[in-house]
């Protein structure tokens, strides 16, 4: 652009909106629970404006209380919008105030939409020589477009920037000049804002009519040229279009005017943005407005930085008159200060001293060192991520902020043992505490070395999980968020993920070695602000009873490993084959045409042009027919070729998914299948699966429980032994209720579906028939995740009014647990979380907002994250009892399996008439409630059986 005088004004709560929505699906939530999407997205597009265009003069406009002119002439202007999110009601103040101290003007009037404020300052600023960005993704600004002002939409989705002027807008809305947008509006109005337009009157109509008549006034004025129902339609509602048209006019005419000197671009005050930016947690984001700046406004210096920093730490004295006071290690997260040359504390600008051991000597002084420790944090560096693949190339150590030692291990396995042999003492001298990140890694690595960890073990990712399990937990976000700190990146060593990324092997010692002991010293260094935390939160003992000890249980589990029948998959695959041959010729007979059944676009061209199952069928937002699961599962009943076409899709999923993918799976180094077990995944407190997902294996379909028939013990001298919590949730549900009703049910030892049956439906527990169970047993799992009239009736064959009922029902049934579901959301209302029987919290930013769809799930979640999440823990306690006795007893047998409320063990036929009591005992006296843990357990010569 080489116009001498632009004025950039920039529509805000489009951009916010658009900015919170575009990180929808993974929302950045800093360290305190805090949304700041619509921040992020918001400053984001400012400063690629600013960037990317270096305007001369740049205002924001905000809405402030809707347009009071279009609510009097038409009440329900905007009334279907949905509530404004709880992030964007939250973003705004700070918004306002990073503006401030950006030095740009904020443009808002009470009783004025931002539209109307950008339209009529346009106006003035084209008199006044200017041309005029209006930035915006809405598209009703082109009608504001002339020779001199233009609409600029903003990137996104991998799009360039786009810049409207009049030939554009004359081609995208087929109109003669811009202004002749408002008549499009009126003729086929606009949902977003309510607007209603001509009845009948789409898109492809208005611009027929634009093209025919060129205004909305020349149509009504010309209506005795149309025919049938539409002529009836548009002269019946001429005011109602002439009423759209106003509605949908920018106005010019605001109370505002243009000043070029309050608009233009100034320096921003850089202290005071880096100040809010350590409320939020910024800390690239300021590294980019300084960058954007540089040479426009004066850059704090490091002398001001290091300063400020050393004024934000405090000192925990140990009664050491010595002790030197470390800047970093005491910087939290609301404290810490960035520098601004890069946004963070990096190498390059800390004081630290890394050292590399490579001599026998060397190796013996540094164990003498750590043995002399009462806590160090180690790091394996390795040649793959694989851990039966890995060789150690290095291992940092660390046990005081700012120091640390990397042992450089040799290509040569049989010297790196010999290397490895001399630290065995540290490793497993229990009086060390071993701190590290996701160390169940390193164990693993380690135990290729037969080295077992021994003693108490910090893991700074599953502390943080704890205290935060909301957040991402790997290490660079932790240190950028905790110490305003920012590591090394991989791949400055190794290069980009991919066939041509490197080996460690191959780096320069001096740059393993700053980049492996940063990692562990850095790790230290979190493990001192979370620690205190942890006790500060009450999740100590959650943290050093289950979750620590479950690491190395895990640990053990994954490297042991199921052994797989590839035989059974092999003919299973198939009979799959053959079955969806047979469905696909089964749905062309019906369809009377062949087309490719696993194409969305065909498919829904047969349903619903060729076979017309609905009248007015939805489309998908790229135009096509929705014929996703949801839509076809209320239509399975219209049609026999719907069904088939469900059980198509899910038999080829079974086949794509599991039958065909598990044999890539089988290491070849152990031929058995490894799956890795998660701890900081789920908010709940489960555990996931994955490499390969072995918690999803179908058991609701024949065919998805053929699959664990190919899950076969470790040779025909083992079984497999399964053993699974009896309806754990229900039994929870029924002591922290303490709900009477539910608990004698249970004590009595009865089906408690048949027993919530008989009393919700009242008649006899034998004359409960086998519908009644099941719609009891819909309720009684639903009633957790607040299962309602509507949802019930989706998932059985009761009407609404039926589902209702049965509902109230239930309630009366059970009165205390209505109470209690009551007083968990009441809780959360109060304190932001709700816990487990262990002590466990889930967060619940969003329970207090007045958005009632965001509201409606985080009371879900106040009732069901207790259940489910000590259900988790109980499980977990069992996992770590049960590894102790199979450890401390040197039996054969080992657990291999874990799947939300099931354990499953490889059983040595000779100690299966011992272990299968004490794993009885084990998982039902885990956790002491007033009513019984019940455990099931079956054995079998493949996990199906065993199931």
């Amino acid at each position: 652009m080489s116009d001498s005088k632009k004025l950039f004004l920039l529509d805000a709560y489009a951009l916010i909106f658009r900015g919170y929505y575009a990180f929808i699906k993974n929302p950045r939530i800093n360290s305190k629970g805090m949304d700041t999407s619509a921040i992020m997205g918001f400053m984001n597009s400012l400063l690629d404006v600013i960037k990317r265009e270096r305007p001369d003069h740049l205002a924001v406009a905000f809405d402030k209380g809707g347009s009071s002119d279009r609510n009097e002439i038409f009440p329900e202007y905007k009334a279907n919008r949905d509530a404004t999110p709880e992030a964007i009601k939250i973003a705004i103040p700070y918004i306002h105030e990073i503006l401030n101290a950006m030095h740009i003007p904020i443009v808002e009037k009470e009783g004025y939409e931002a539209d109307d404020l950008i339209g009529t300052l346009s106006v003035q600023a084209e008199k006044a020589g200017f041309t005029t960005y209006m930035v915006t993704p809405d598209k009703d600004f082109a009608q504001l477009v002339t020779d001199k002002t233009f609409v600029y939409r903003p990137a996104r989705m991998g799009n360039g920037i786009e810049i409207w002027d009049v030939e554009t807008v004359r081609e995208k809305y087929d109109v003669k000049e811009p202004i002749n947008v408002t008549d499009y509006l009126g003729m086929m109005g606009d949902a977003v804002d309510n607007i209603p337009g001509l009845p009948g009157v789409g898109d492809k109509t208005a611009r027929k009519f634009l093209k025919e008549y060129g205004t909305l006034e020349n149509l009504l004025a010309n209506t005795h040229e149309l025919k049938g129902k539409m002529k009836e339609n548009i002269e019946a509602n001429a005011e109602l279009g002439l009423l759209s048209k106003k509605l949908a006019t920018i106005m010019v005419d605001c109370p505002v005017e243009f000043d070029e000197k309050d608009f233009e671009l100034d320096p921003p005050d850089l202290e005071k943005i880096q100040q809010i930016f350590q409320e939020l947690e910024f800390r690239r984001l300021f590294e980019n407005i300084n960058q954007t700046f540089q040479g426009n406004s004066k850059s704090l210096n490091q002398d001001e930085v290091a300063s400020q920093s050393f004024s934000n730490v405090s000192s925990a004295s140990n009664g050491s008159n010595d002790q030197q006071l470390d800047m970093f290690s005491n910087v939290s997260s609301d404290t810490a200060i960035d520098f601004p040359g890069s946004g963070f504390i990096q190498i390059d600008n800390k004081d630290h001293h890394y050292q590399f051991i490579n001599t026998n000597t060397g190796h013996h002084i540094l164990l003498k060192k750590l043995l002399a420790q009462k806590l160090v944090c180690f790091d394996t560096e390795t040649t793959s991520l694989d851990t039966f693949l890995a060789e150690l190339v290095g291992i940092a150590f660390s046990f005081e902020p700012g120091k640390g030692y990397y042992a450089v291990f040799p290509e040569d396995q049989i010297e790196a043992q010999k290397i490895i042999e001399i630290y065995r003492p540290f490793f497993e001298k229990d009086s060390i505490v071993k701190v590290g990140q996701n160390l169940k890694y390193d164990i693993k690595v380690l135990h290729n070395y037969n080295i077992e960890v021994q003693g108490e073990v910090f893991d700074t990712m599953i502390a943080h999980y704890l205290i935060n399990p909301d957040m991402r937990h790997n290490m660079d976000v932790l240190a950028e968020t905790y110490l305003n700190y920012q590591p090394v990146p991989i791949e400055n060593l190794i290069g980009k993920k991919g066939v041509n990324q490197g080996n460690m092997r191959d780096v320069d010692l001096e740059k393993q070695t700053e980049y492996a002991v940063e990692d562990a010293d850095i790790t230290l260094q979190l493990m001192h602000i979370f620690e205190p935390e942890l006790v500060k939160n009450k999740l100590s003992e959650l943290y050093q009873k289950i979750e620590a000890p479950l690491i190395i249980v895990l640990a053990n589990m994954e490297l042991e490993g199921i052994n797989i029948n590839n035989n059974v998959l092999n003919g299973l695959s198939q009979e799959l084959e053959k079955d969806t041959a047979e469905l696909e010729r089964k749905i062309y007979a019906q369809a009377k045409t062949e087309f490719n059944l696993a194409s969305p676009k065909q498919l829904g061209i047969v349903l619903f042009e060729e076979l017309k199952l609905v009248d007015k069928p939805k489309k998908t937002k790229t135009g096509q027919y929705g014929t996703g699961e949801e839509v076809l599962s209320k239509l399975a009943e219209k049609h026999p070729i719907v069904k088939d076409i469900l059980d198509w899709r899910s038999l080829v999923k079974l086949k794509n998914t599991y039958v065909d993918s598990l044999p890539n799976e089988i290491n070849k180094k152990t031929g058995r299948i490894h799956t890795t077990y998660s701890q900081a995944v789920a908010a709940t407190g489960r555990l996931s699966s994955n490499n390969p997902n072995l918690q999803n294996i179908p058991i609701r379909t024949e065919r998805g429980r053929e699959i664990r028939k190919a899950f076969i013990p470790r040779n025909e001298d083992y079984v497999l032994l399964a053993a699974d919590y009896s309806q754990i949730e229900l039994r929870l549900i029924a002591e922290l209720s303490n709900d009477s009703e539910l608990k004698s049910a249970f004590e009595r030892g009865e089906d408690i579906h048949k027993s919530t049956a008989s009393k919700v439906f009242n008649v006899p527990l034998d004359e409960v028939t086998r519908e009644q169970r099941s719609y009891a047993k819909t309720v009684n799992f639903g009633i957790i995740y607040g299962v309602s009239a509507f949802g019930l009736s989706q998932q059985t064959d009761l009407s609404r009014g039926e589902s209702k009922e049965l509902i109230e029902n239930y309630y009366k049934t059970y009165p205390t647990l209505r109470a209690y579901i009551d007083q968990q959301i009441d809780f959360a209302r109060e304190h932001g979380y709700v816990e487990t029987i262990l002590g466990r919290r889930r967060y619940l930013k969003n329970i207090n907002s007045r958005n009632a769809v965001v509201r409606s799930g985080d009371e879900r979640n106040a009732v069901n994250a207790p259940i489910q999440g000590s259900a988790a823990d109980i499980i977990k306690i069992a996992m770590i009892n049960l590894h102790k006795i199979l450890e401390e007893g040197k039996y054969r047998s080992k657990m291999i399996l874990q799947v939300h409320d099931e354990l499953v063990f490889d059983v040595h036929k000779d100690e299966l008439s011992i272990l299968k009591p004490i794993i009885k005992e084990e998982m039902e006296s885990a956790y002491q409630l007033s009513i019984p843990l019940i455990v099931d357990l079956g054995e079998g010569k493949n996990w199906l059986e065993a199931h």
